[in-house]
């Protein structure tokens, strides 16, 4: 069981503050690989503020362990070489590129060649295109976005698929632990079967991944585990029916929703 397992992401005591505001305060949490994390809260809550901090996108105290060593002060840049990565709310991709060249962008660390490589040795760099377009192309594939759509531009696909390509994007060659910023904005039936079915298959992988989503049905549904933030703490914790069940949820949070 993933719970059994040590934490692939851990945070300790994430405070945030912009000025006179407190958005987070002493937030814990952590996340096994192969375990899907759910974070649910009202609207304001400092959901997104707590992925900033993880990501060492905002100023903020506090520590933060990826696979068992301290990370607290290295770069976004660098958390997300070494696998932490995370998508926003809004989709994030390069419109005036195919799907298959956003792939290849998301995965250049991992094939590409340095400037004298391609300029002495054209040949070992016309070499390593054709394999990041082979590997841009099972990318897609691989989580459920078909070749017909892949010369195709983000715009040009349906707002469903877009959703799907942001997380496939910031998986790129391989993400360790993957914050999702609610993947479910917006969509609906079928598409949010799909949803559910890439999430579950980053969990197959054994990606470590942290959801923030308002769509009670679907985290429910796929999270292991989920923690709930009311006003930048940590209301409660626990498995999804321990959570149905928690009272102080139901005030907080679930009940308004009703």
């Amino acid at each position: 069981m993933a719970e059994q397992q040590p934490p692939l992401l851990r945070v300790e005591g994430l405070t945030v503050r912009y000025g006179a505001l407190t958005a987070l305060s002493e937030m814990s949490w952590q996340v096994s690989t192969g375990e899907i994390v759910g974070i649910i809260g009202p609207n304001g809550a400092g959901k997104s503020s707590c992925f900033a901090a993880v990501t060492h996108a905002v100023p903020r105290q506090g520590e933060v362990w990826l696979a068992g060593e301290r990370v607290t002060g290295l770069p976004t840049h660098e958390l997300a070489r070494r696998g932490l990565r995370r998508t926003f709310q809004q989709n994030a991709f390069f419109g005036e590129l195919s799907l298959l060249e956003n792939a290849m962008a998301a995965m250049l660390g991992a094939h590409s060649t340095s400037l004298a490589q391609s300029i002495l040795l054209p040949w070992r760099e016309a070499s390593t295109r054709r394999g990041a377009e082979a590997a841009a192309a099972g990318l897609l594939a691989s989580f459920g976005i078909e070749p017909p759509d892949h010369a195709k531009r983000p715009g040009d696909i349906a707002y469903g698929t877009q959703r799907l390509l942001s997380i496939v994007l910031a998986y790129g060659a391989g993400a360790r632990a993957l914050l999702i910023d609610e993947p479910a904005a917006g969509i609906g039936g079928t598409d949010m079967q799909r949803l559910a079915t890439l999430l579950a298959d980053l969990r197959r992988r054994g990606v470590a991944v942290v959801v923030i989503e308002h769509h009670m049905d679907l985290i429910m549904a796929i999270a292991d585990r989920i923690v709930v933030i009311d006003q930048g703490l940590k209301l409660a914790e626990g498995t999804p029916a321990e959570i149905q069940r928690d009272h102080a949820v139901l005030e907080a949070y679930l009940g308004r929703a009703a």
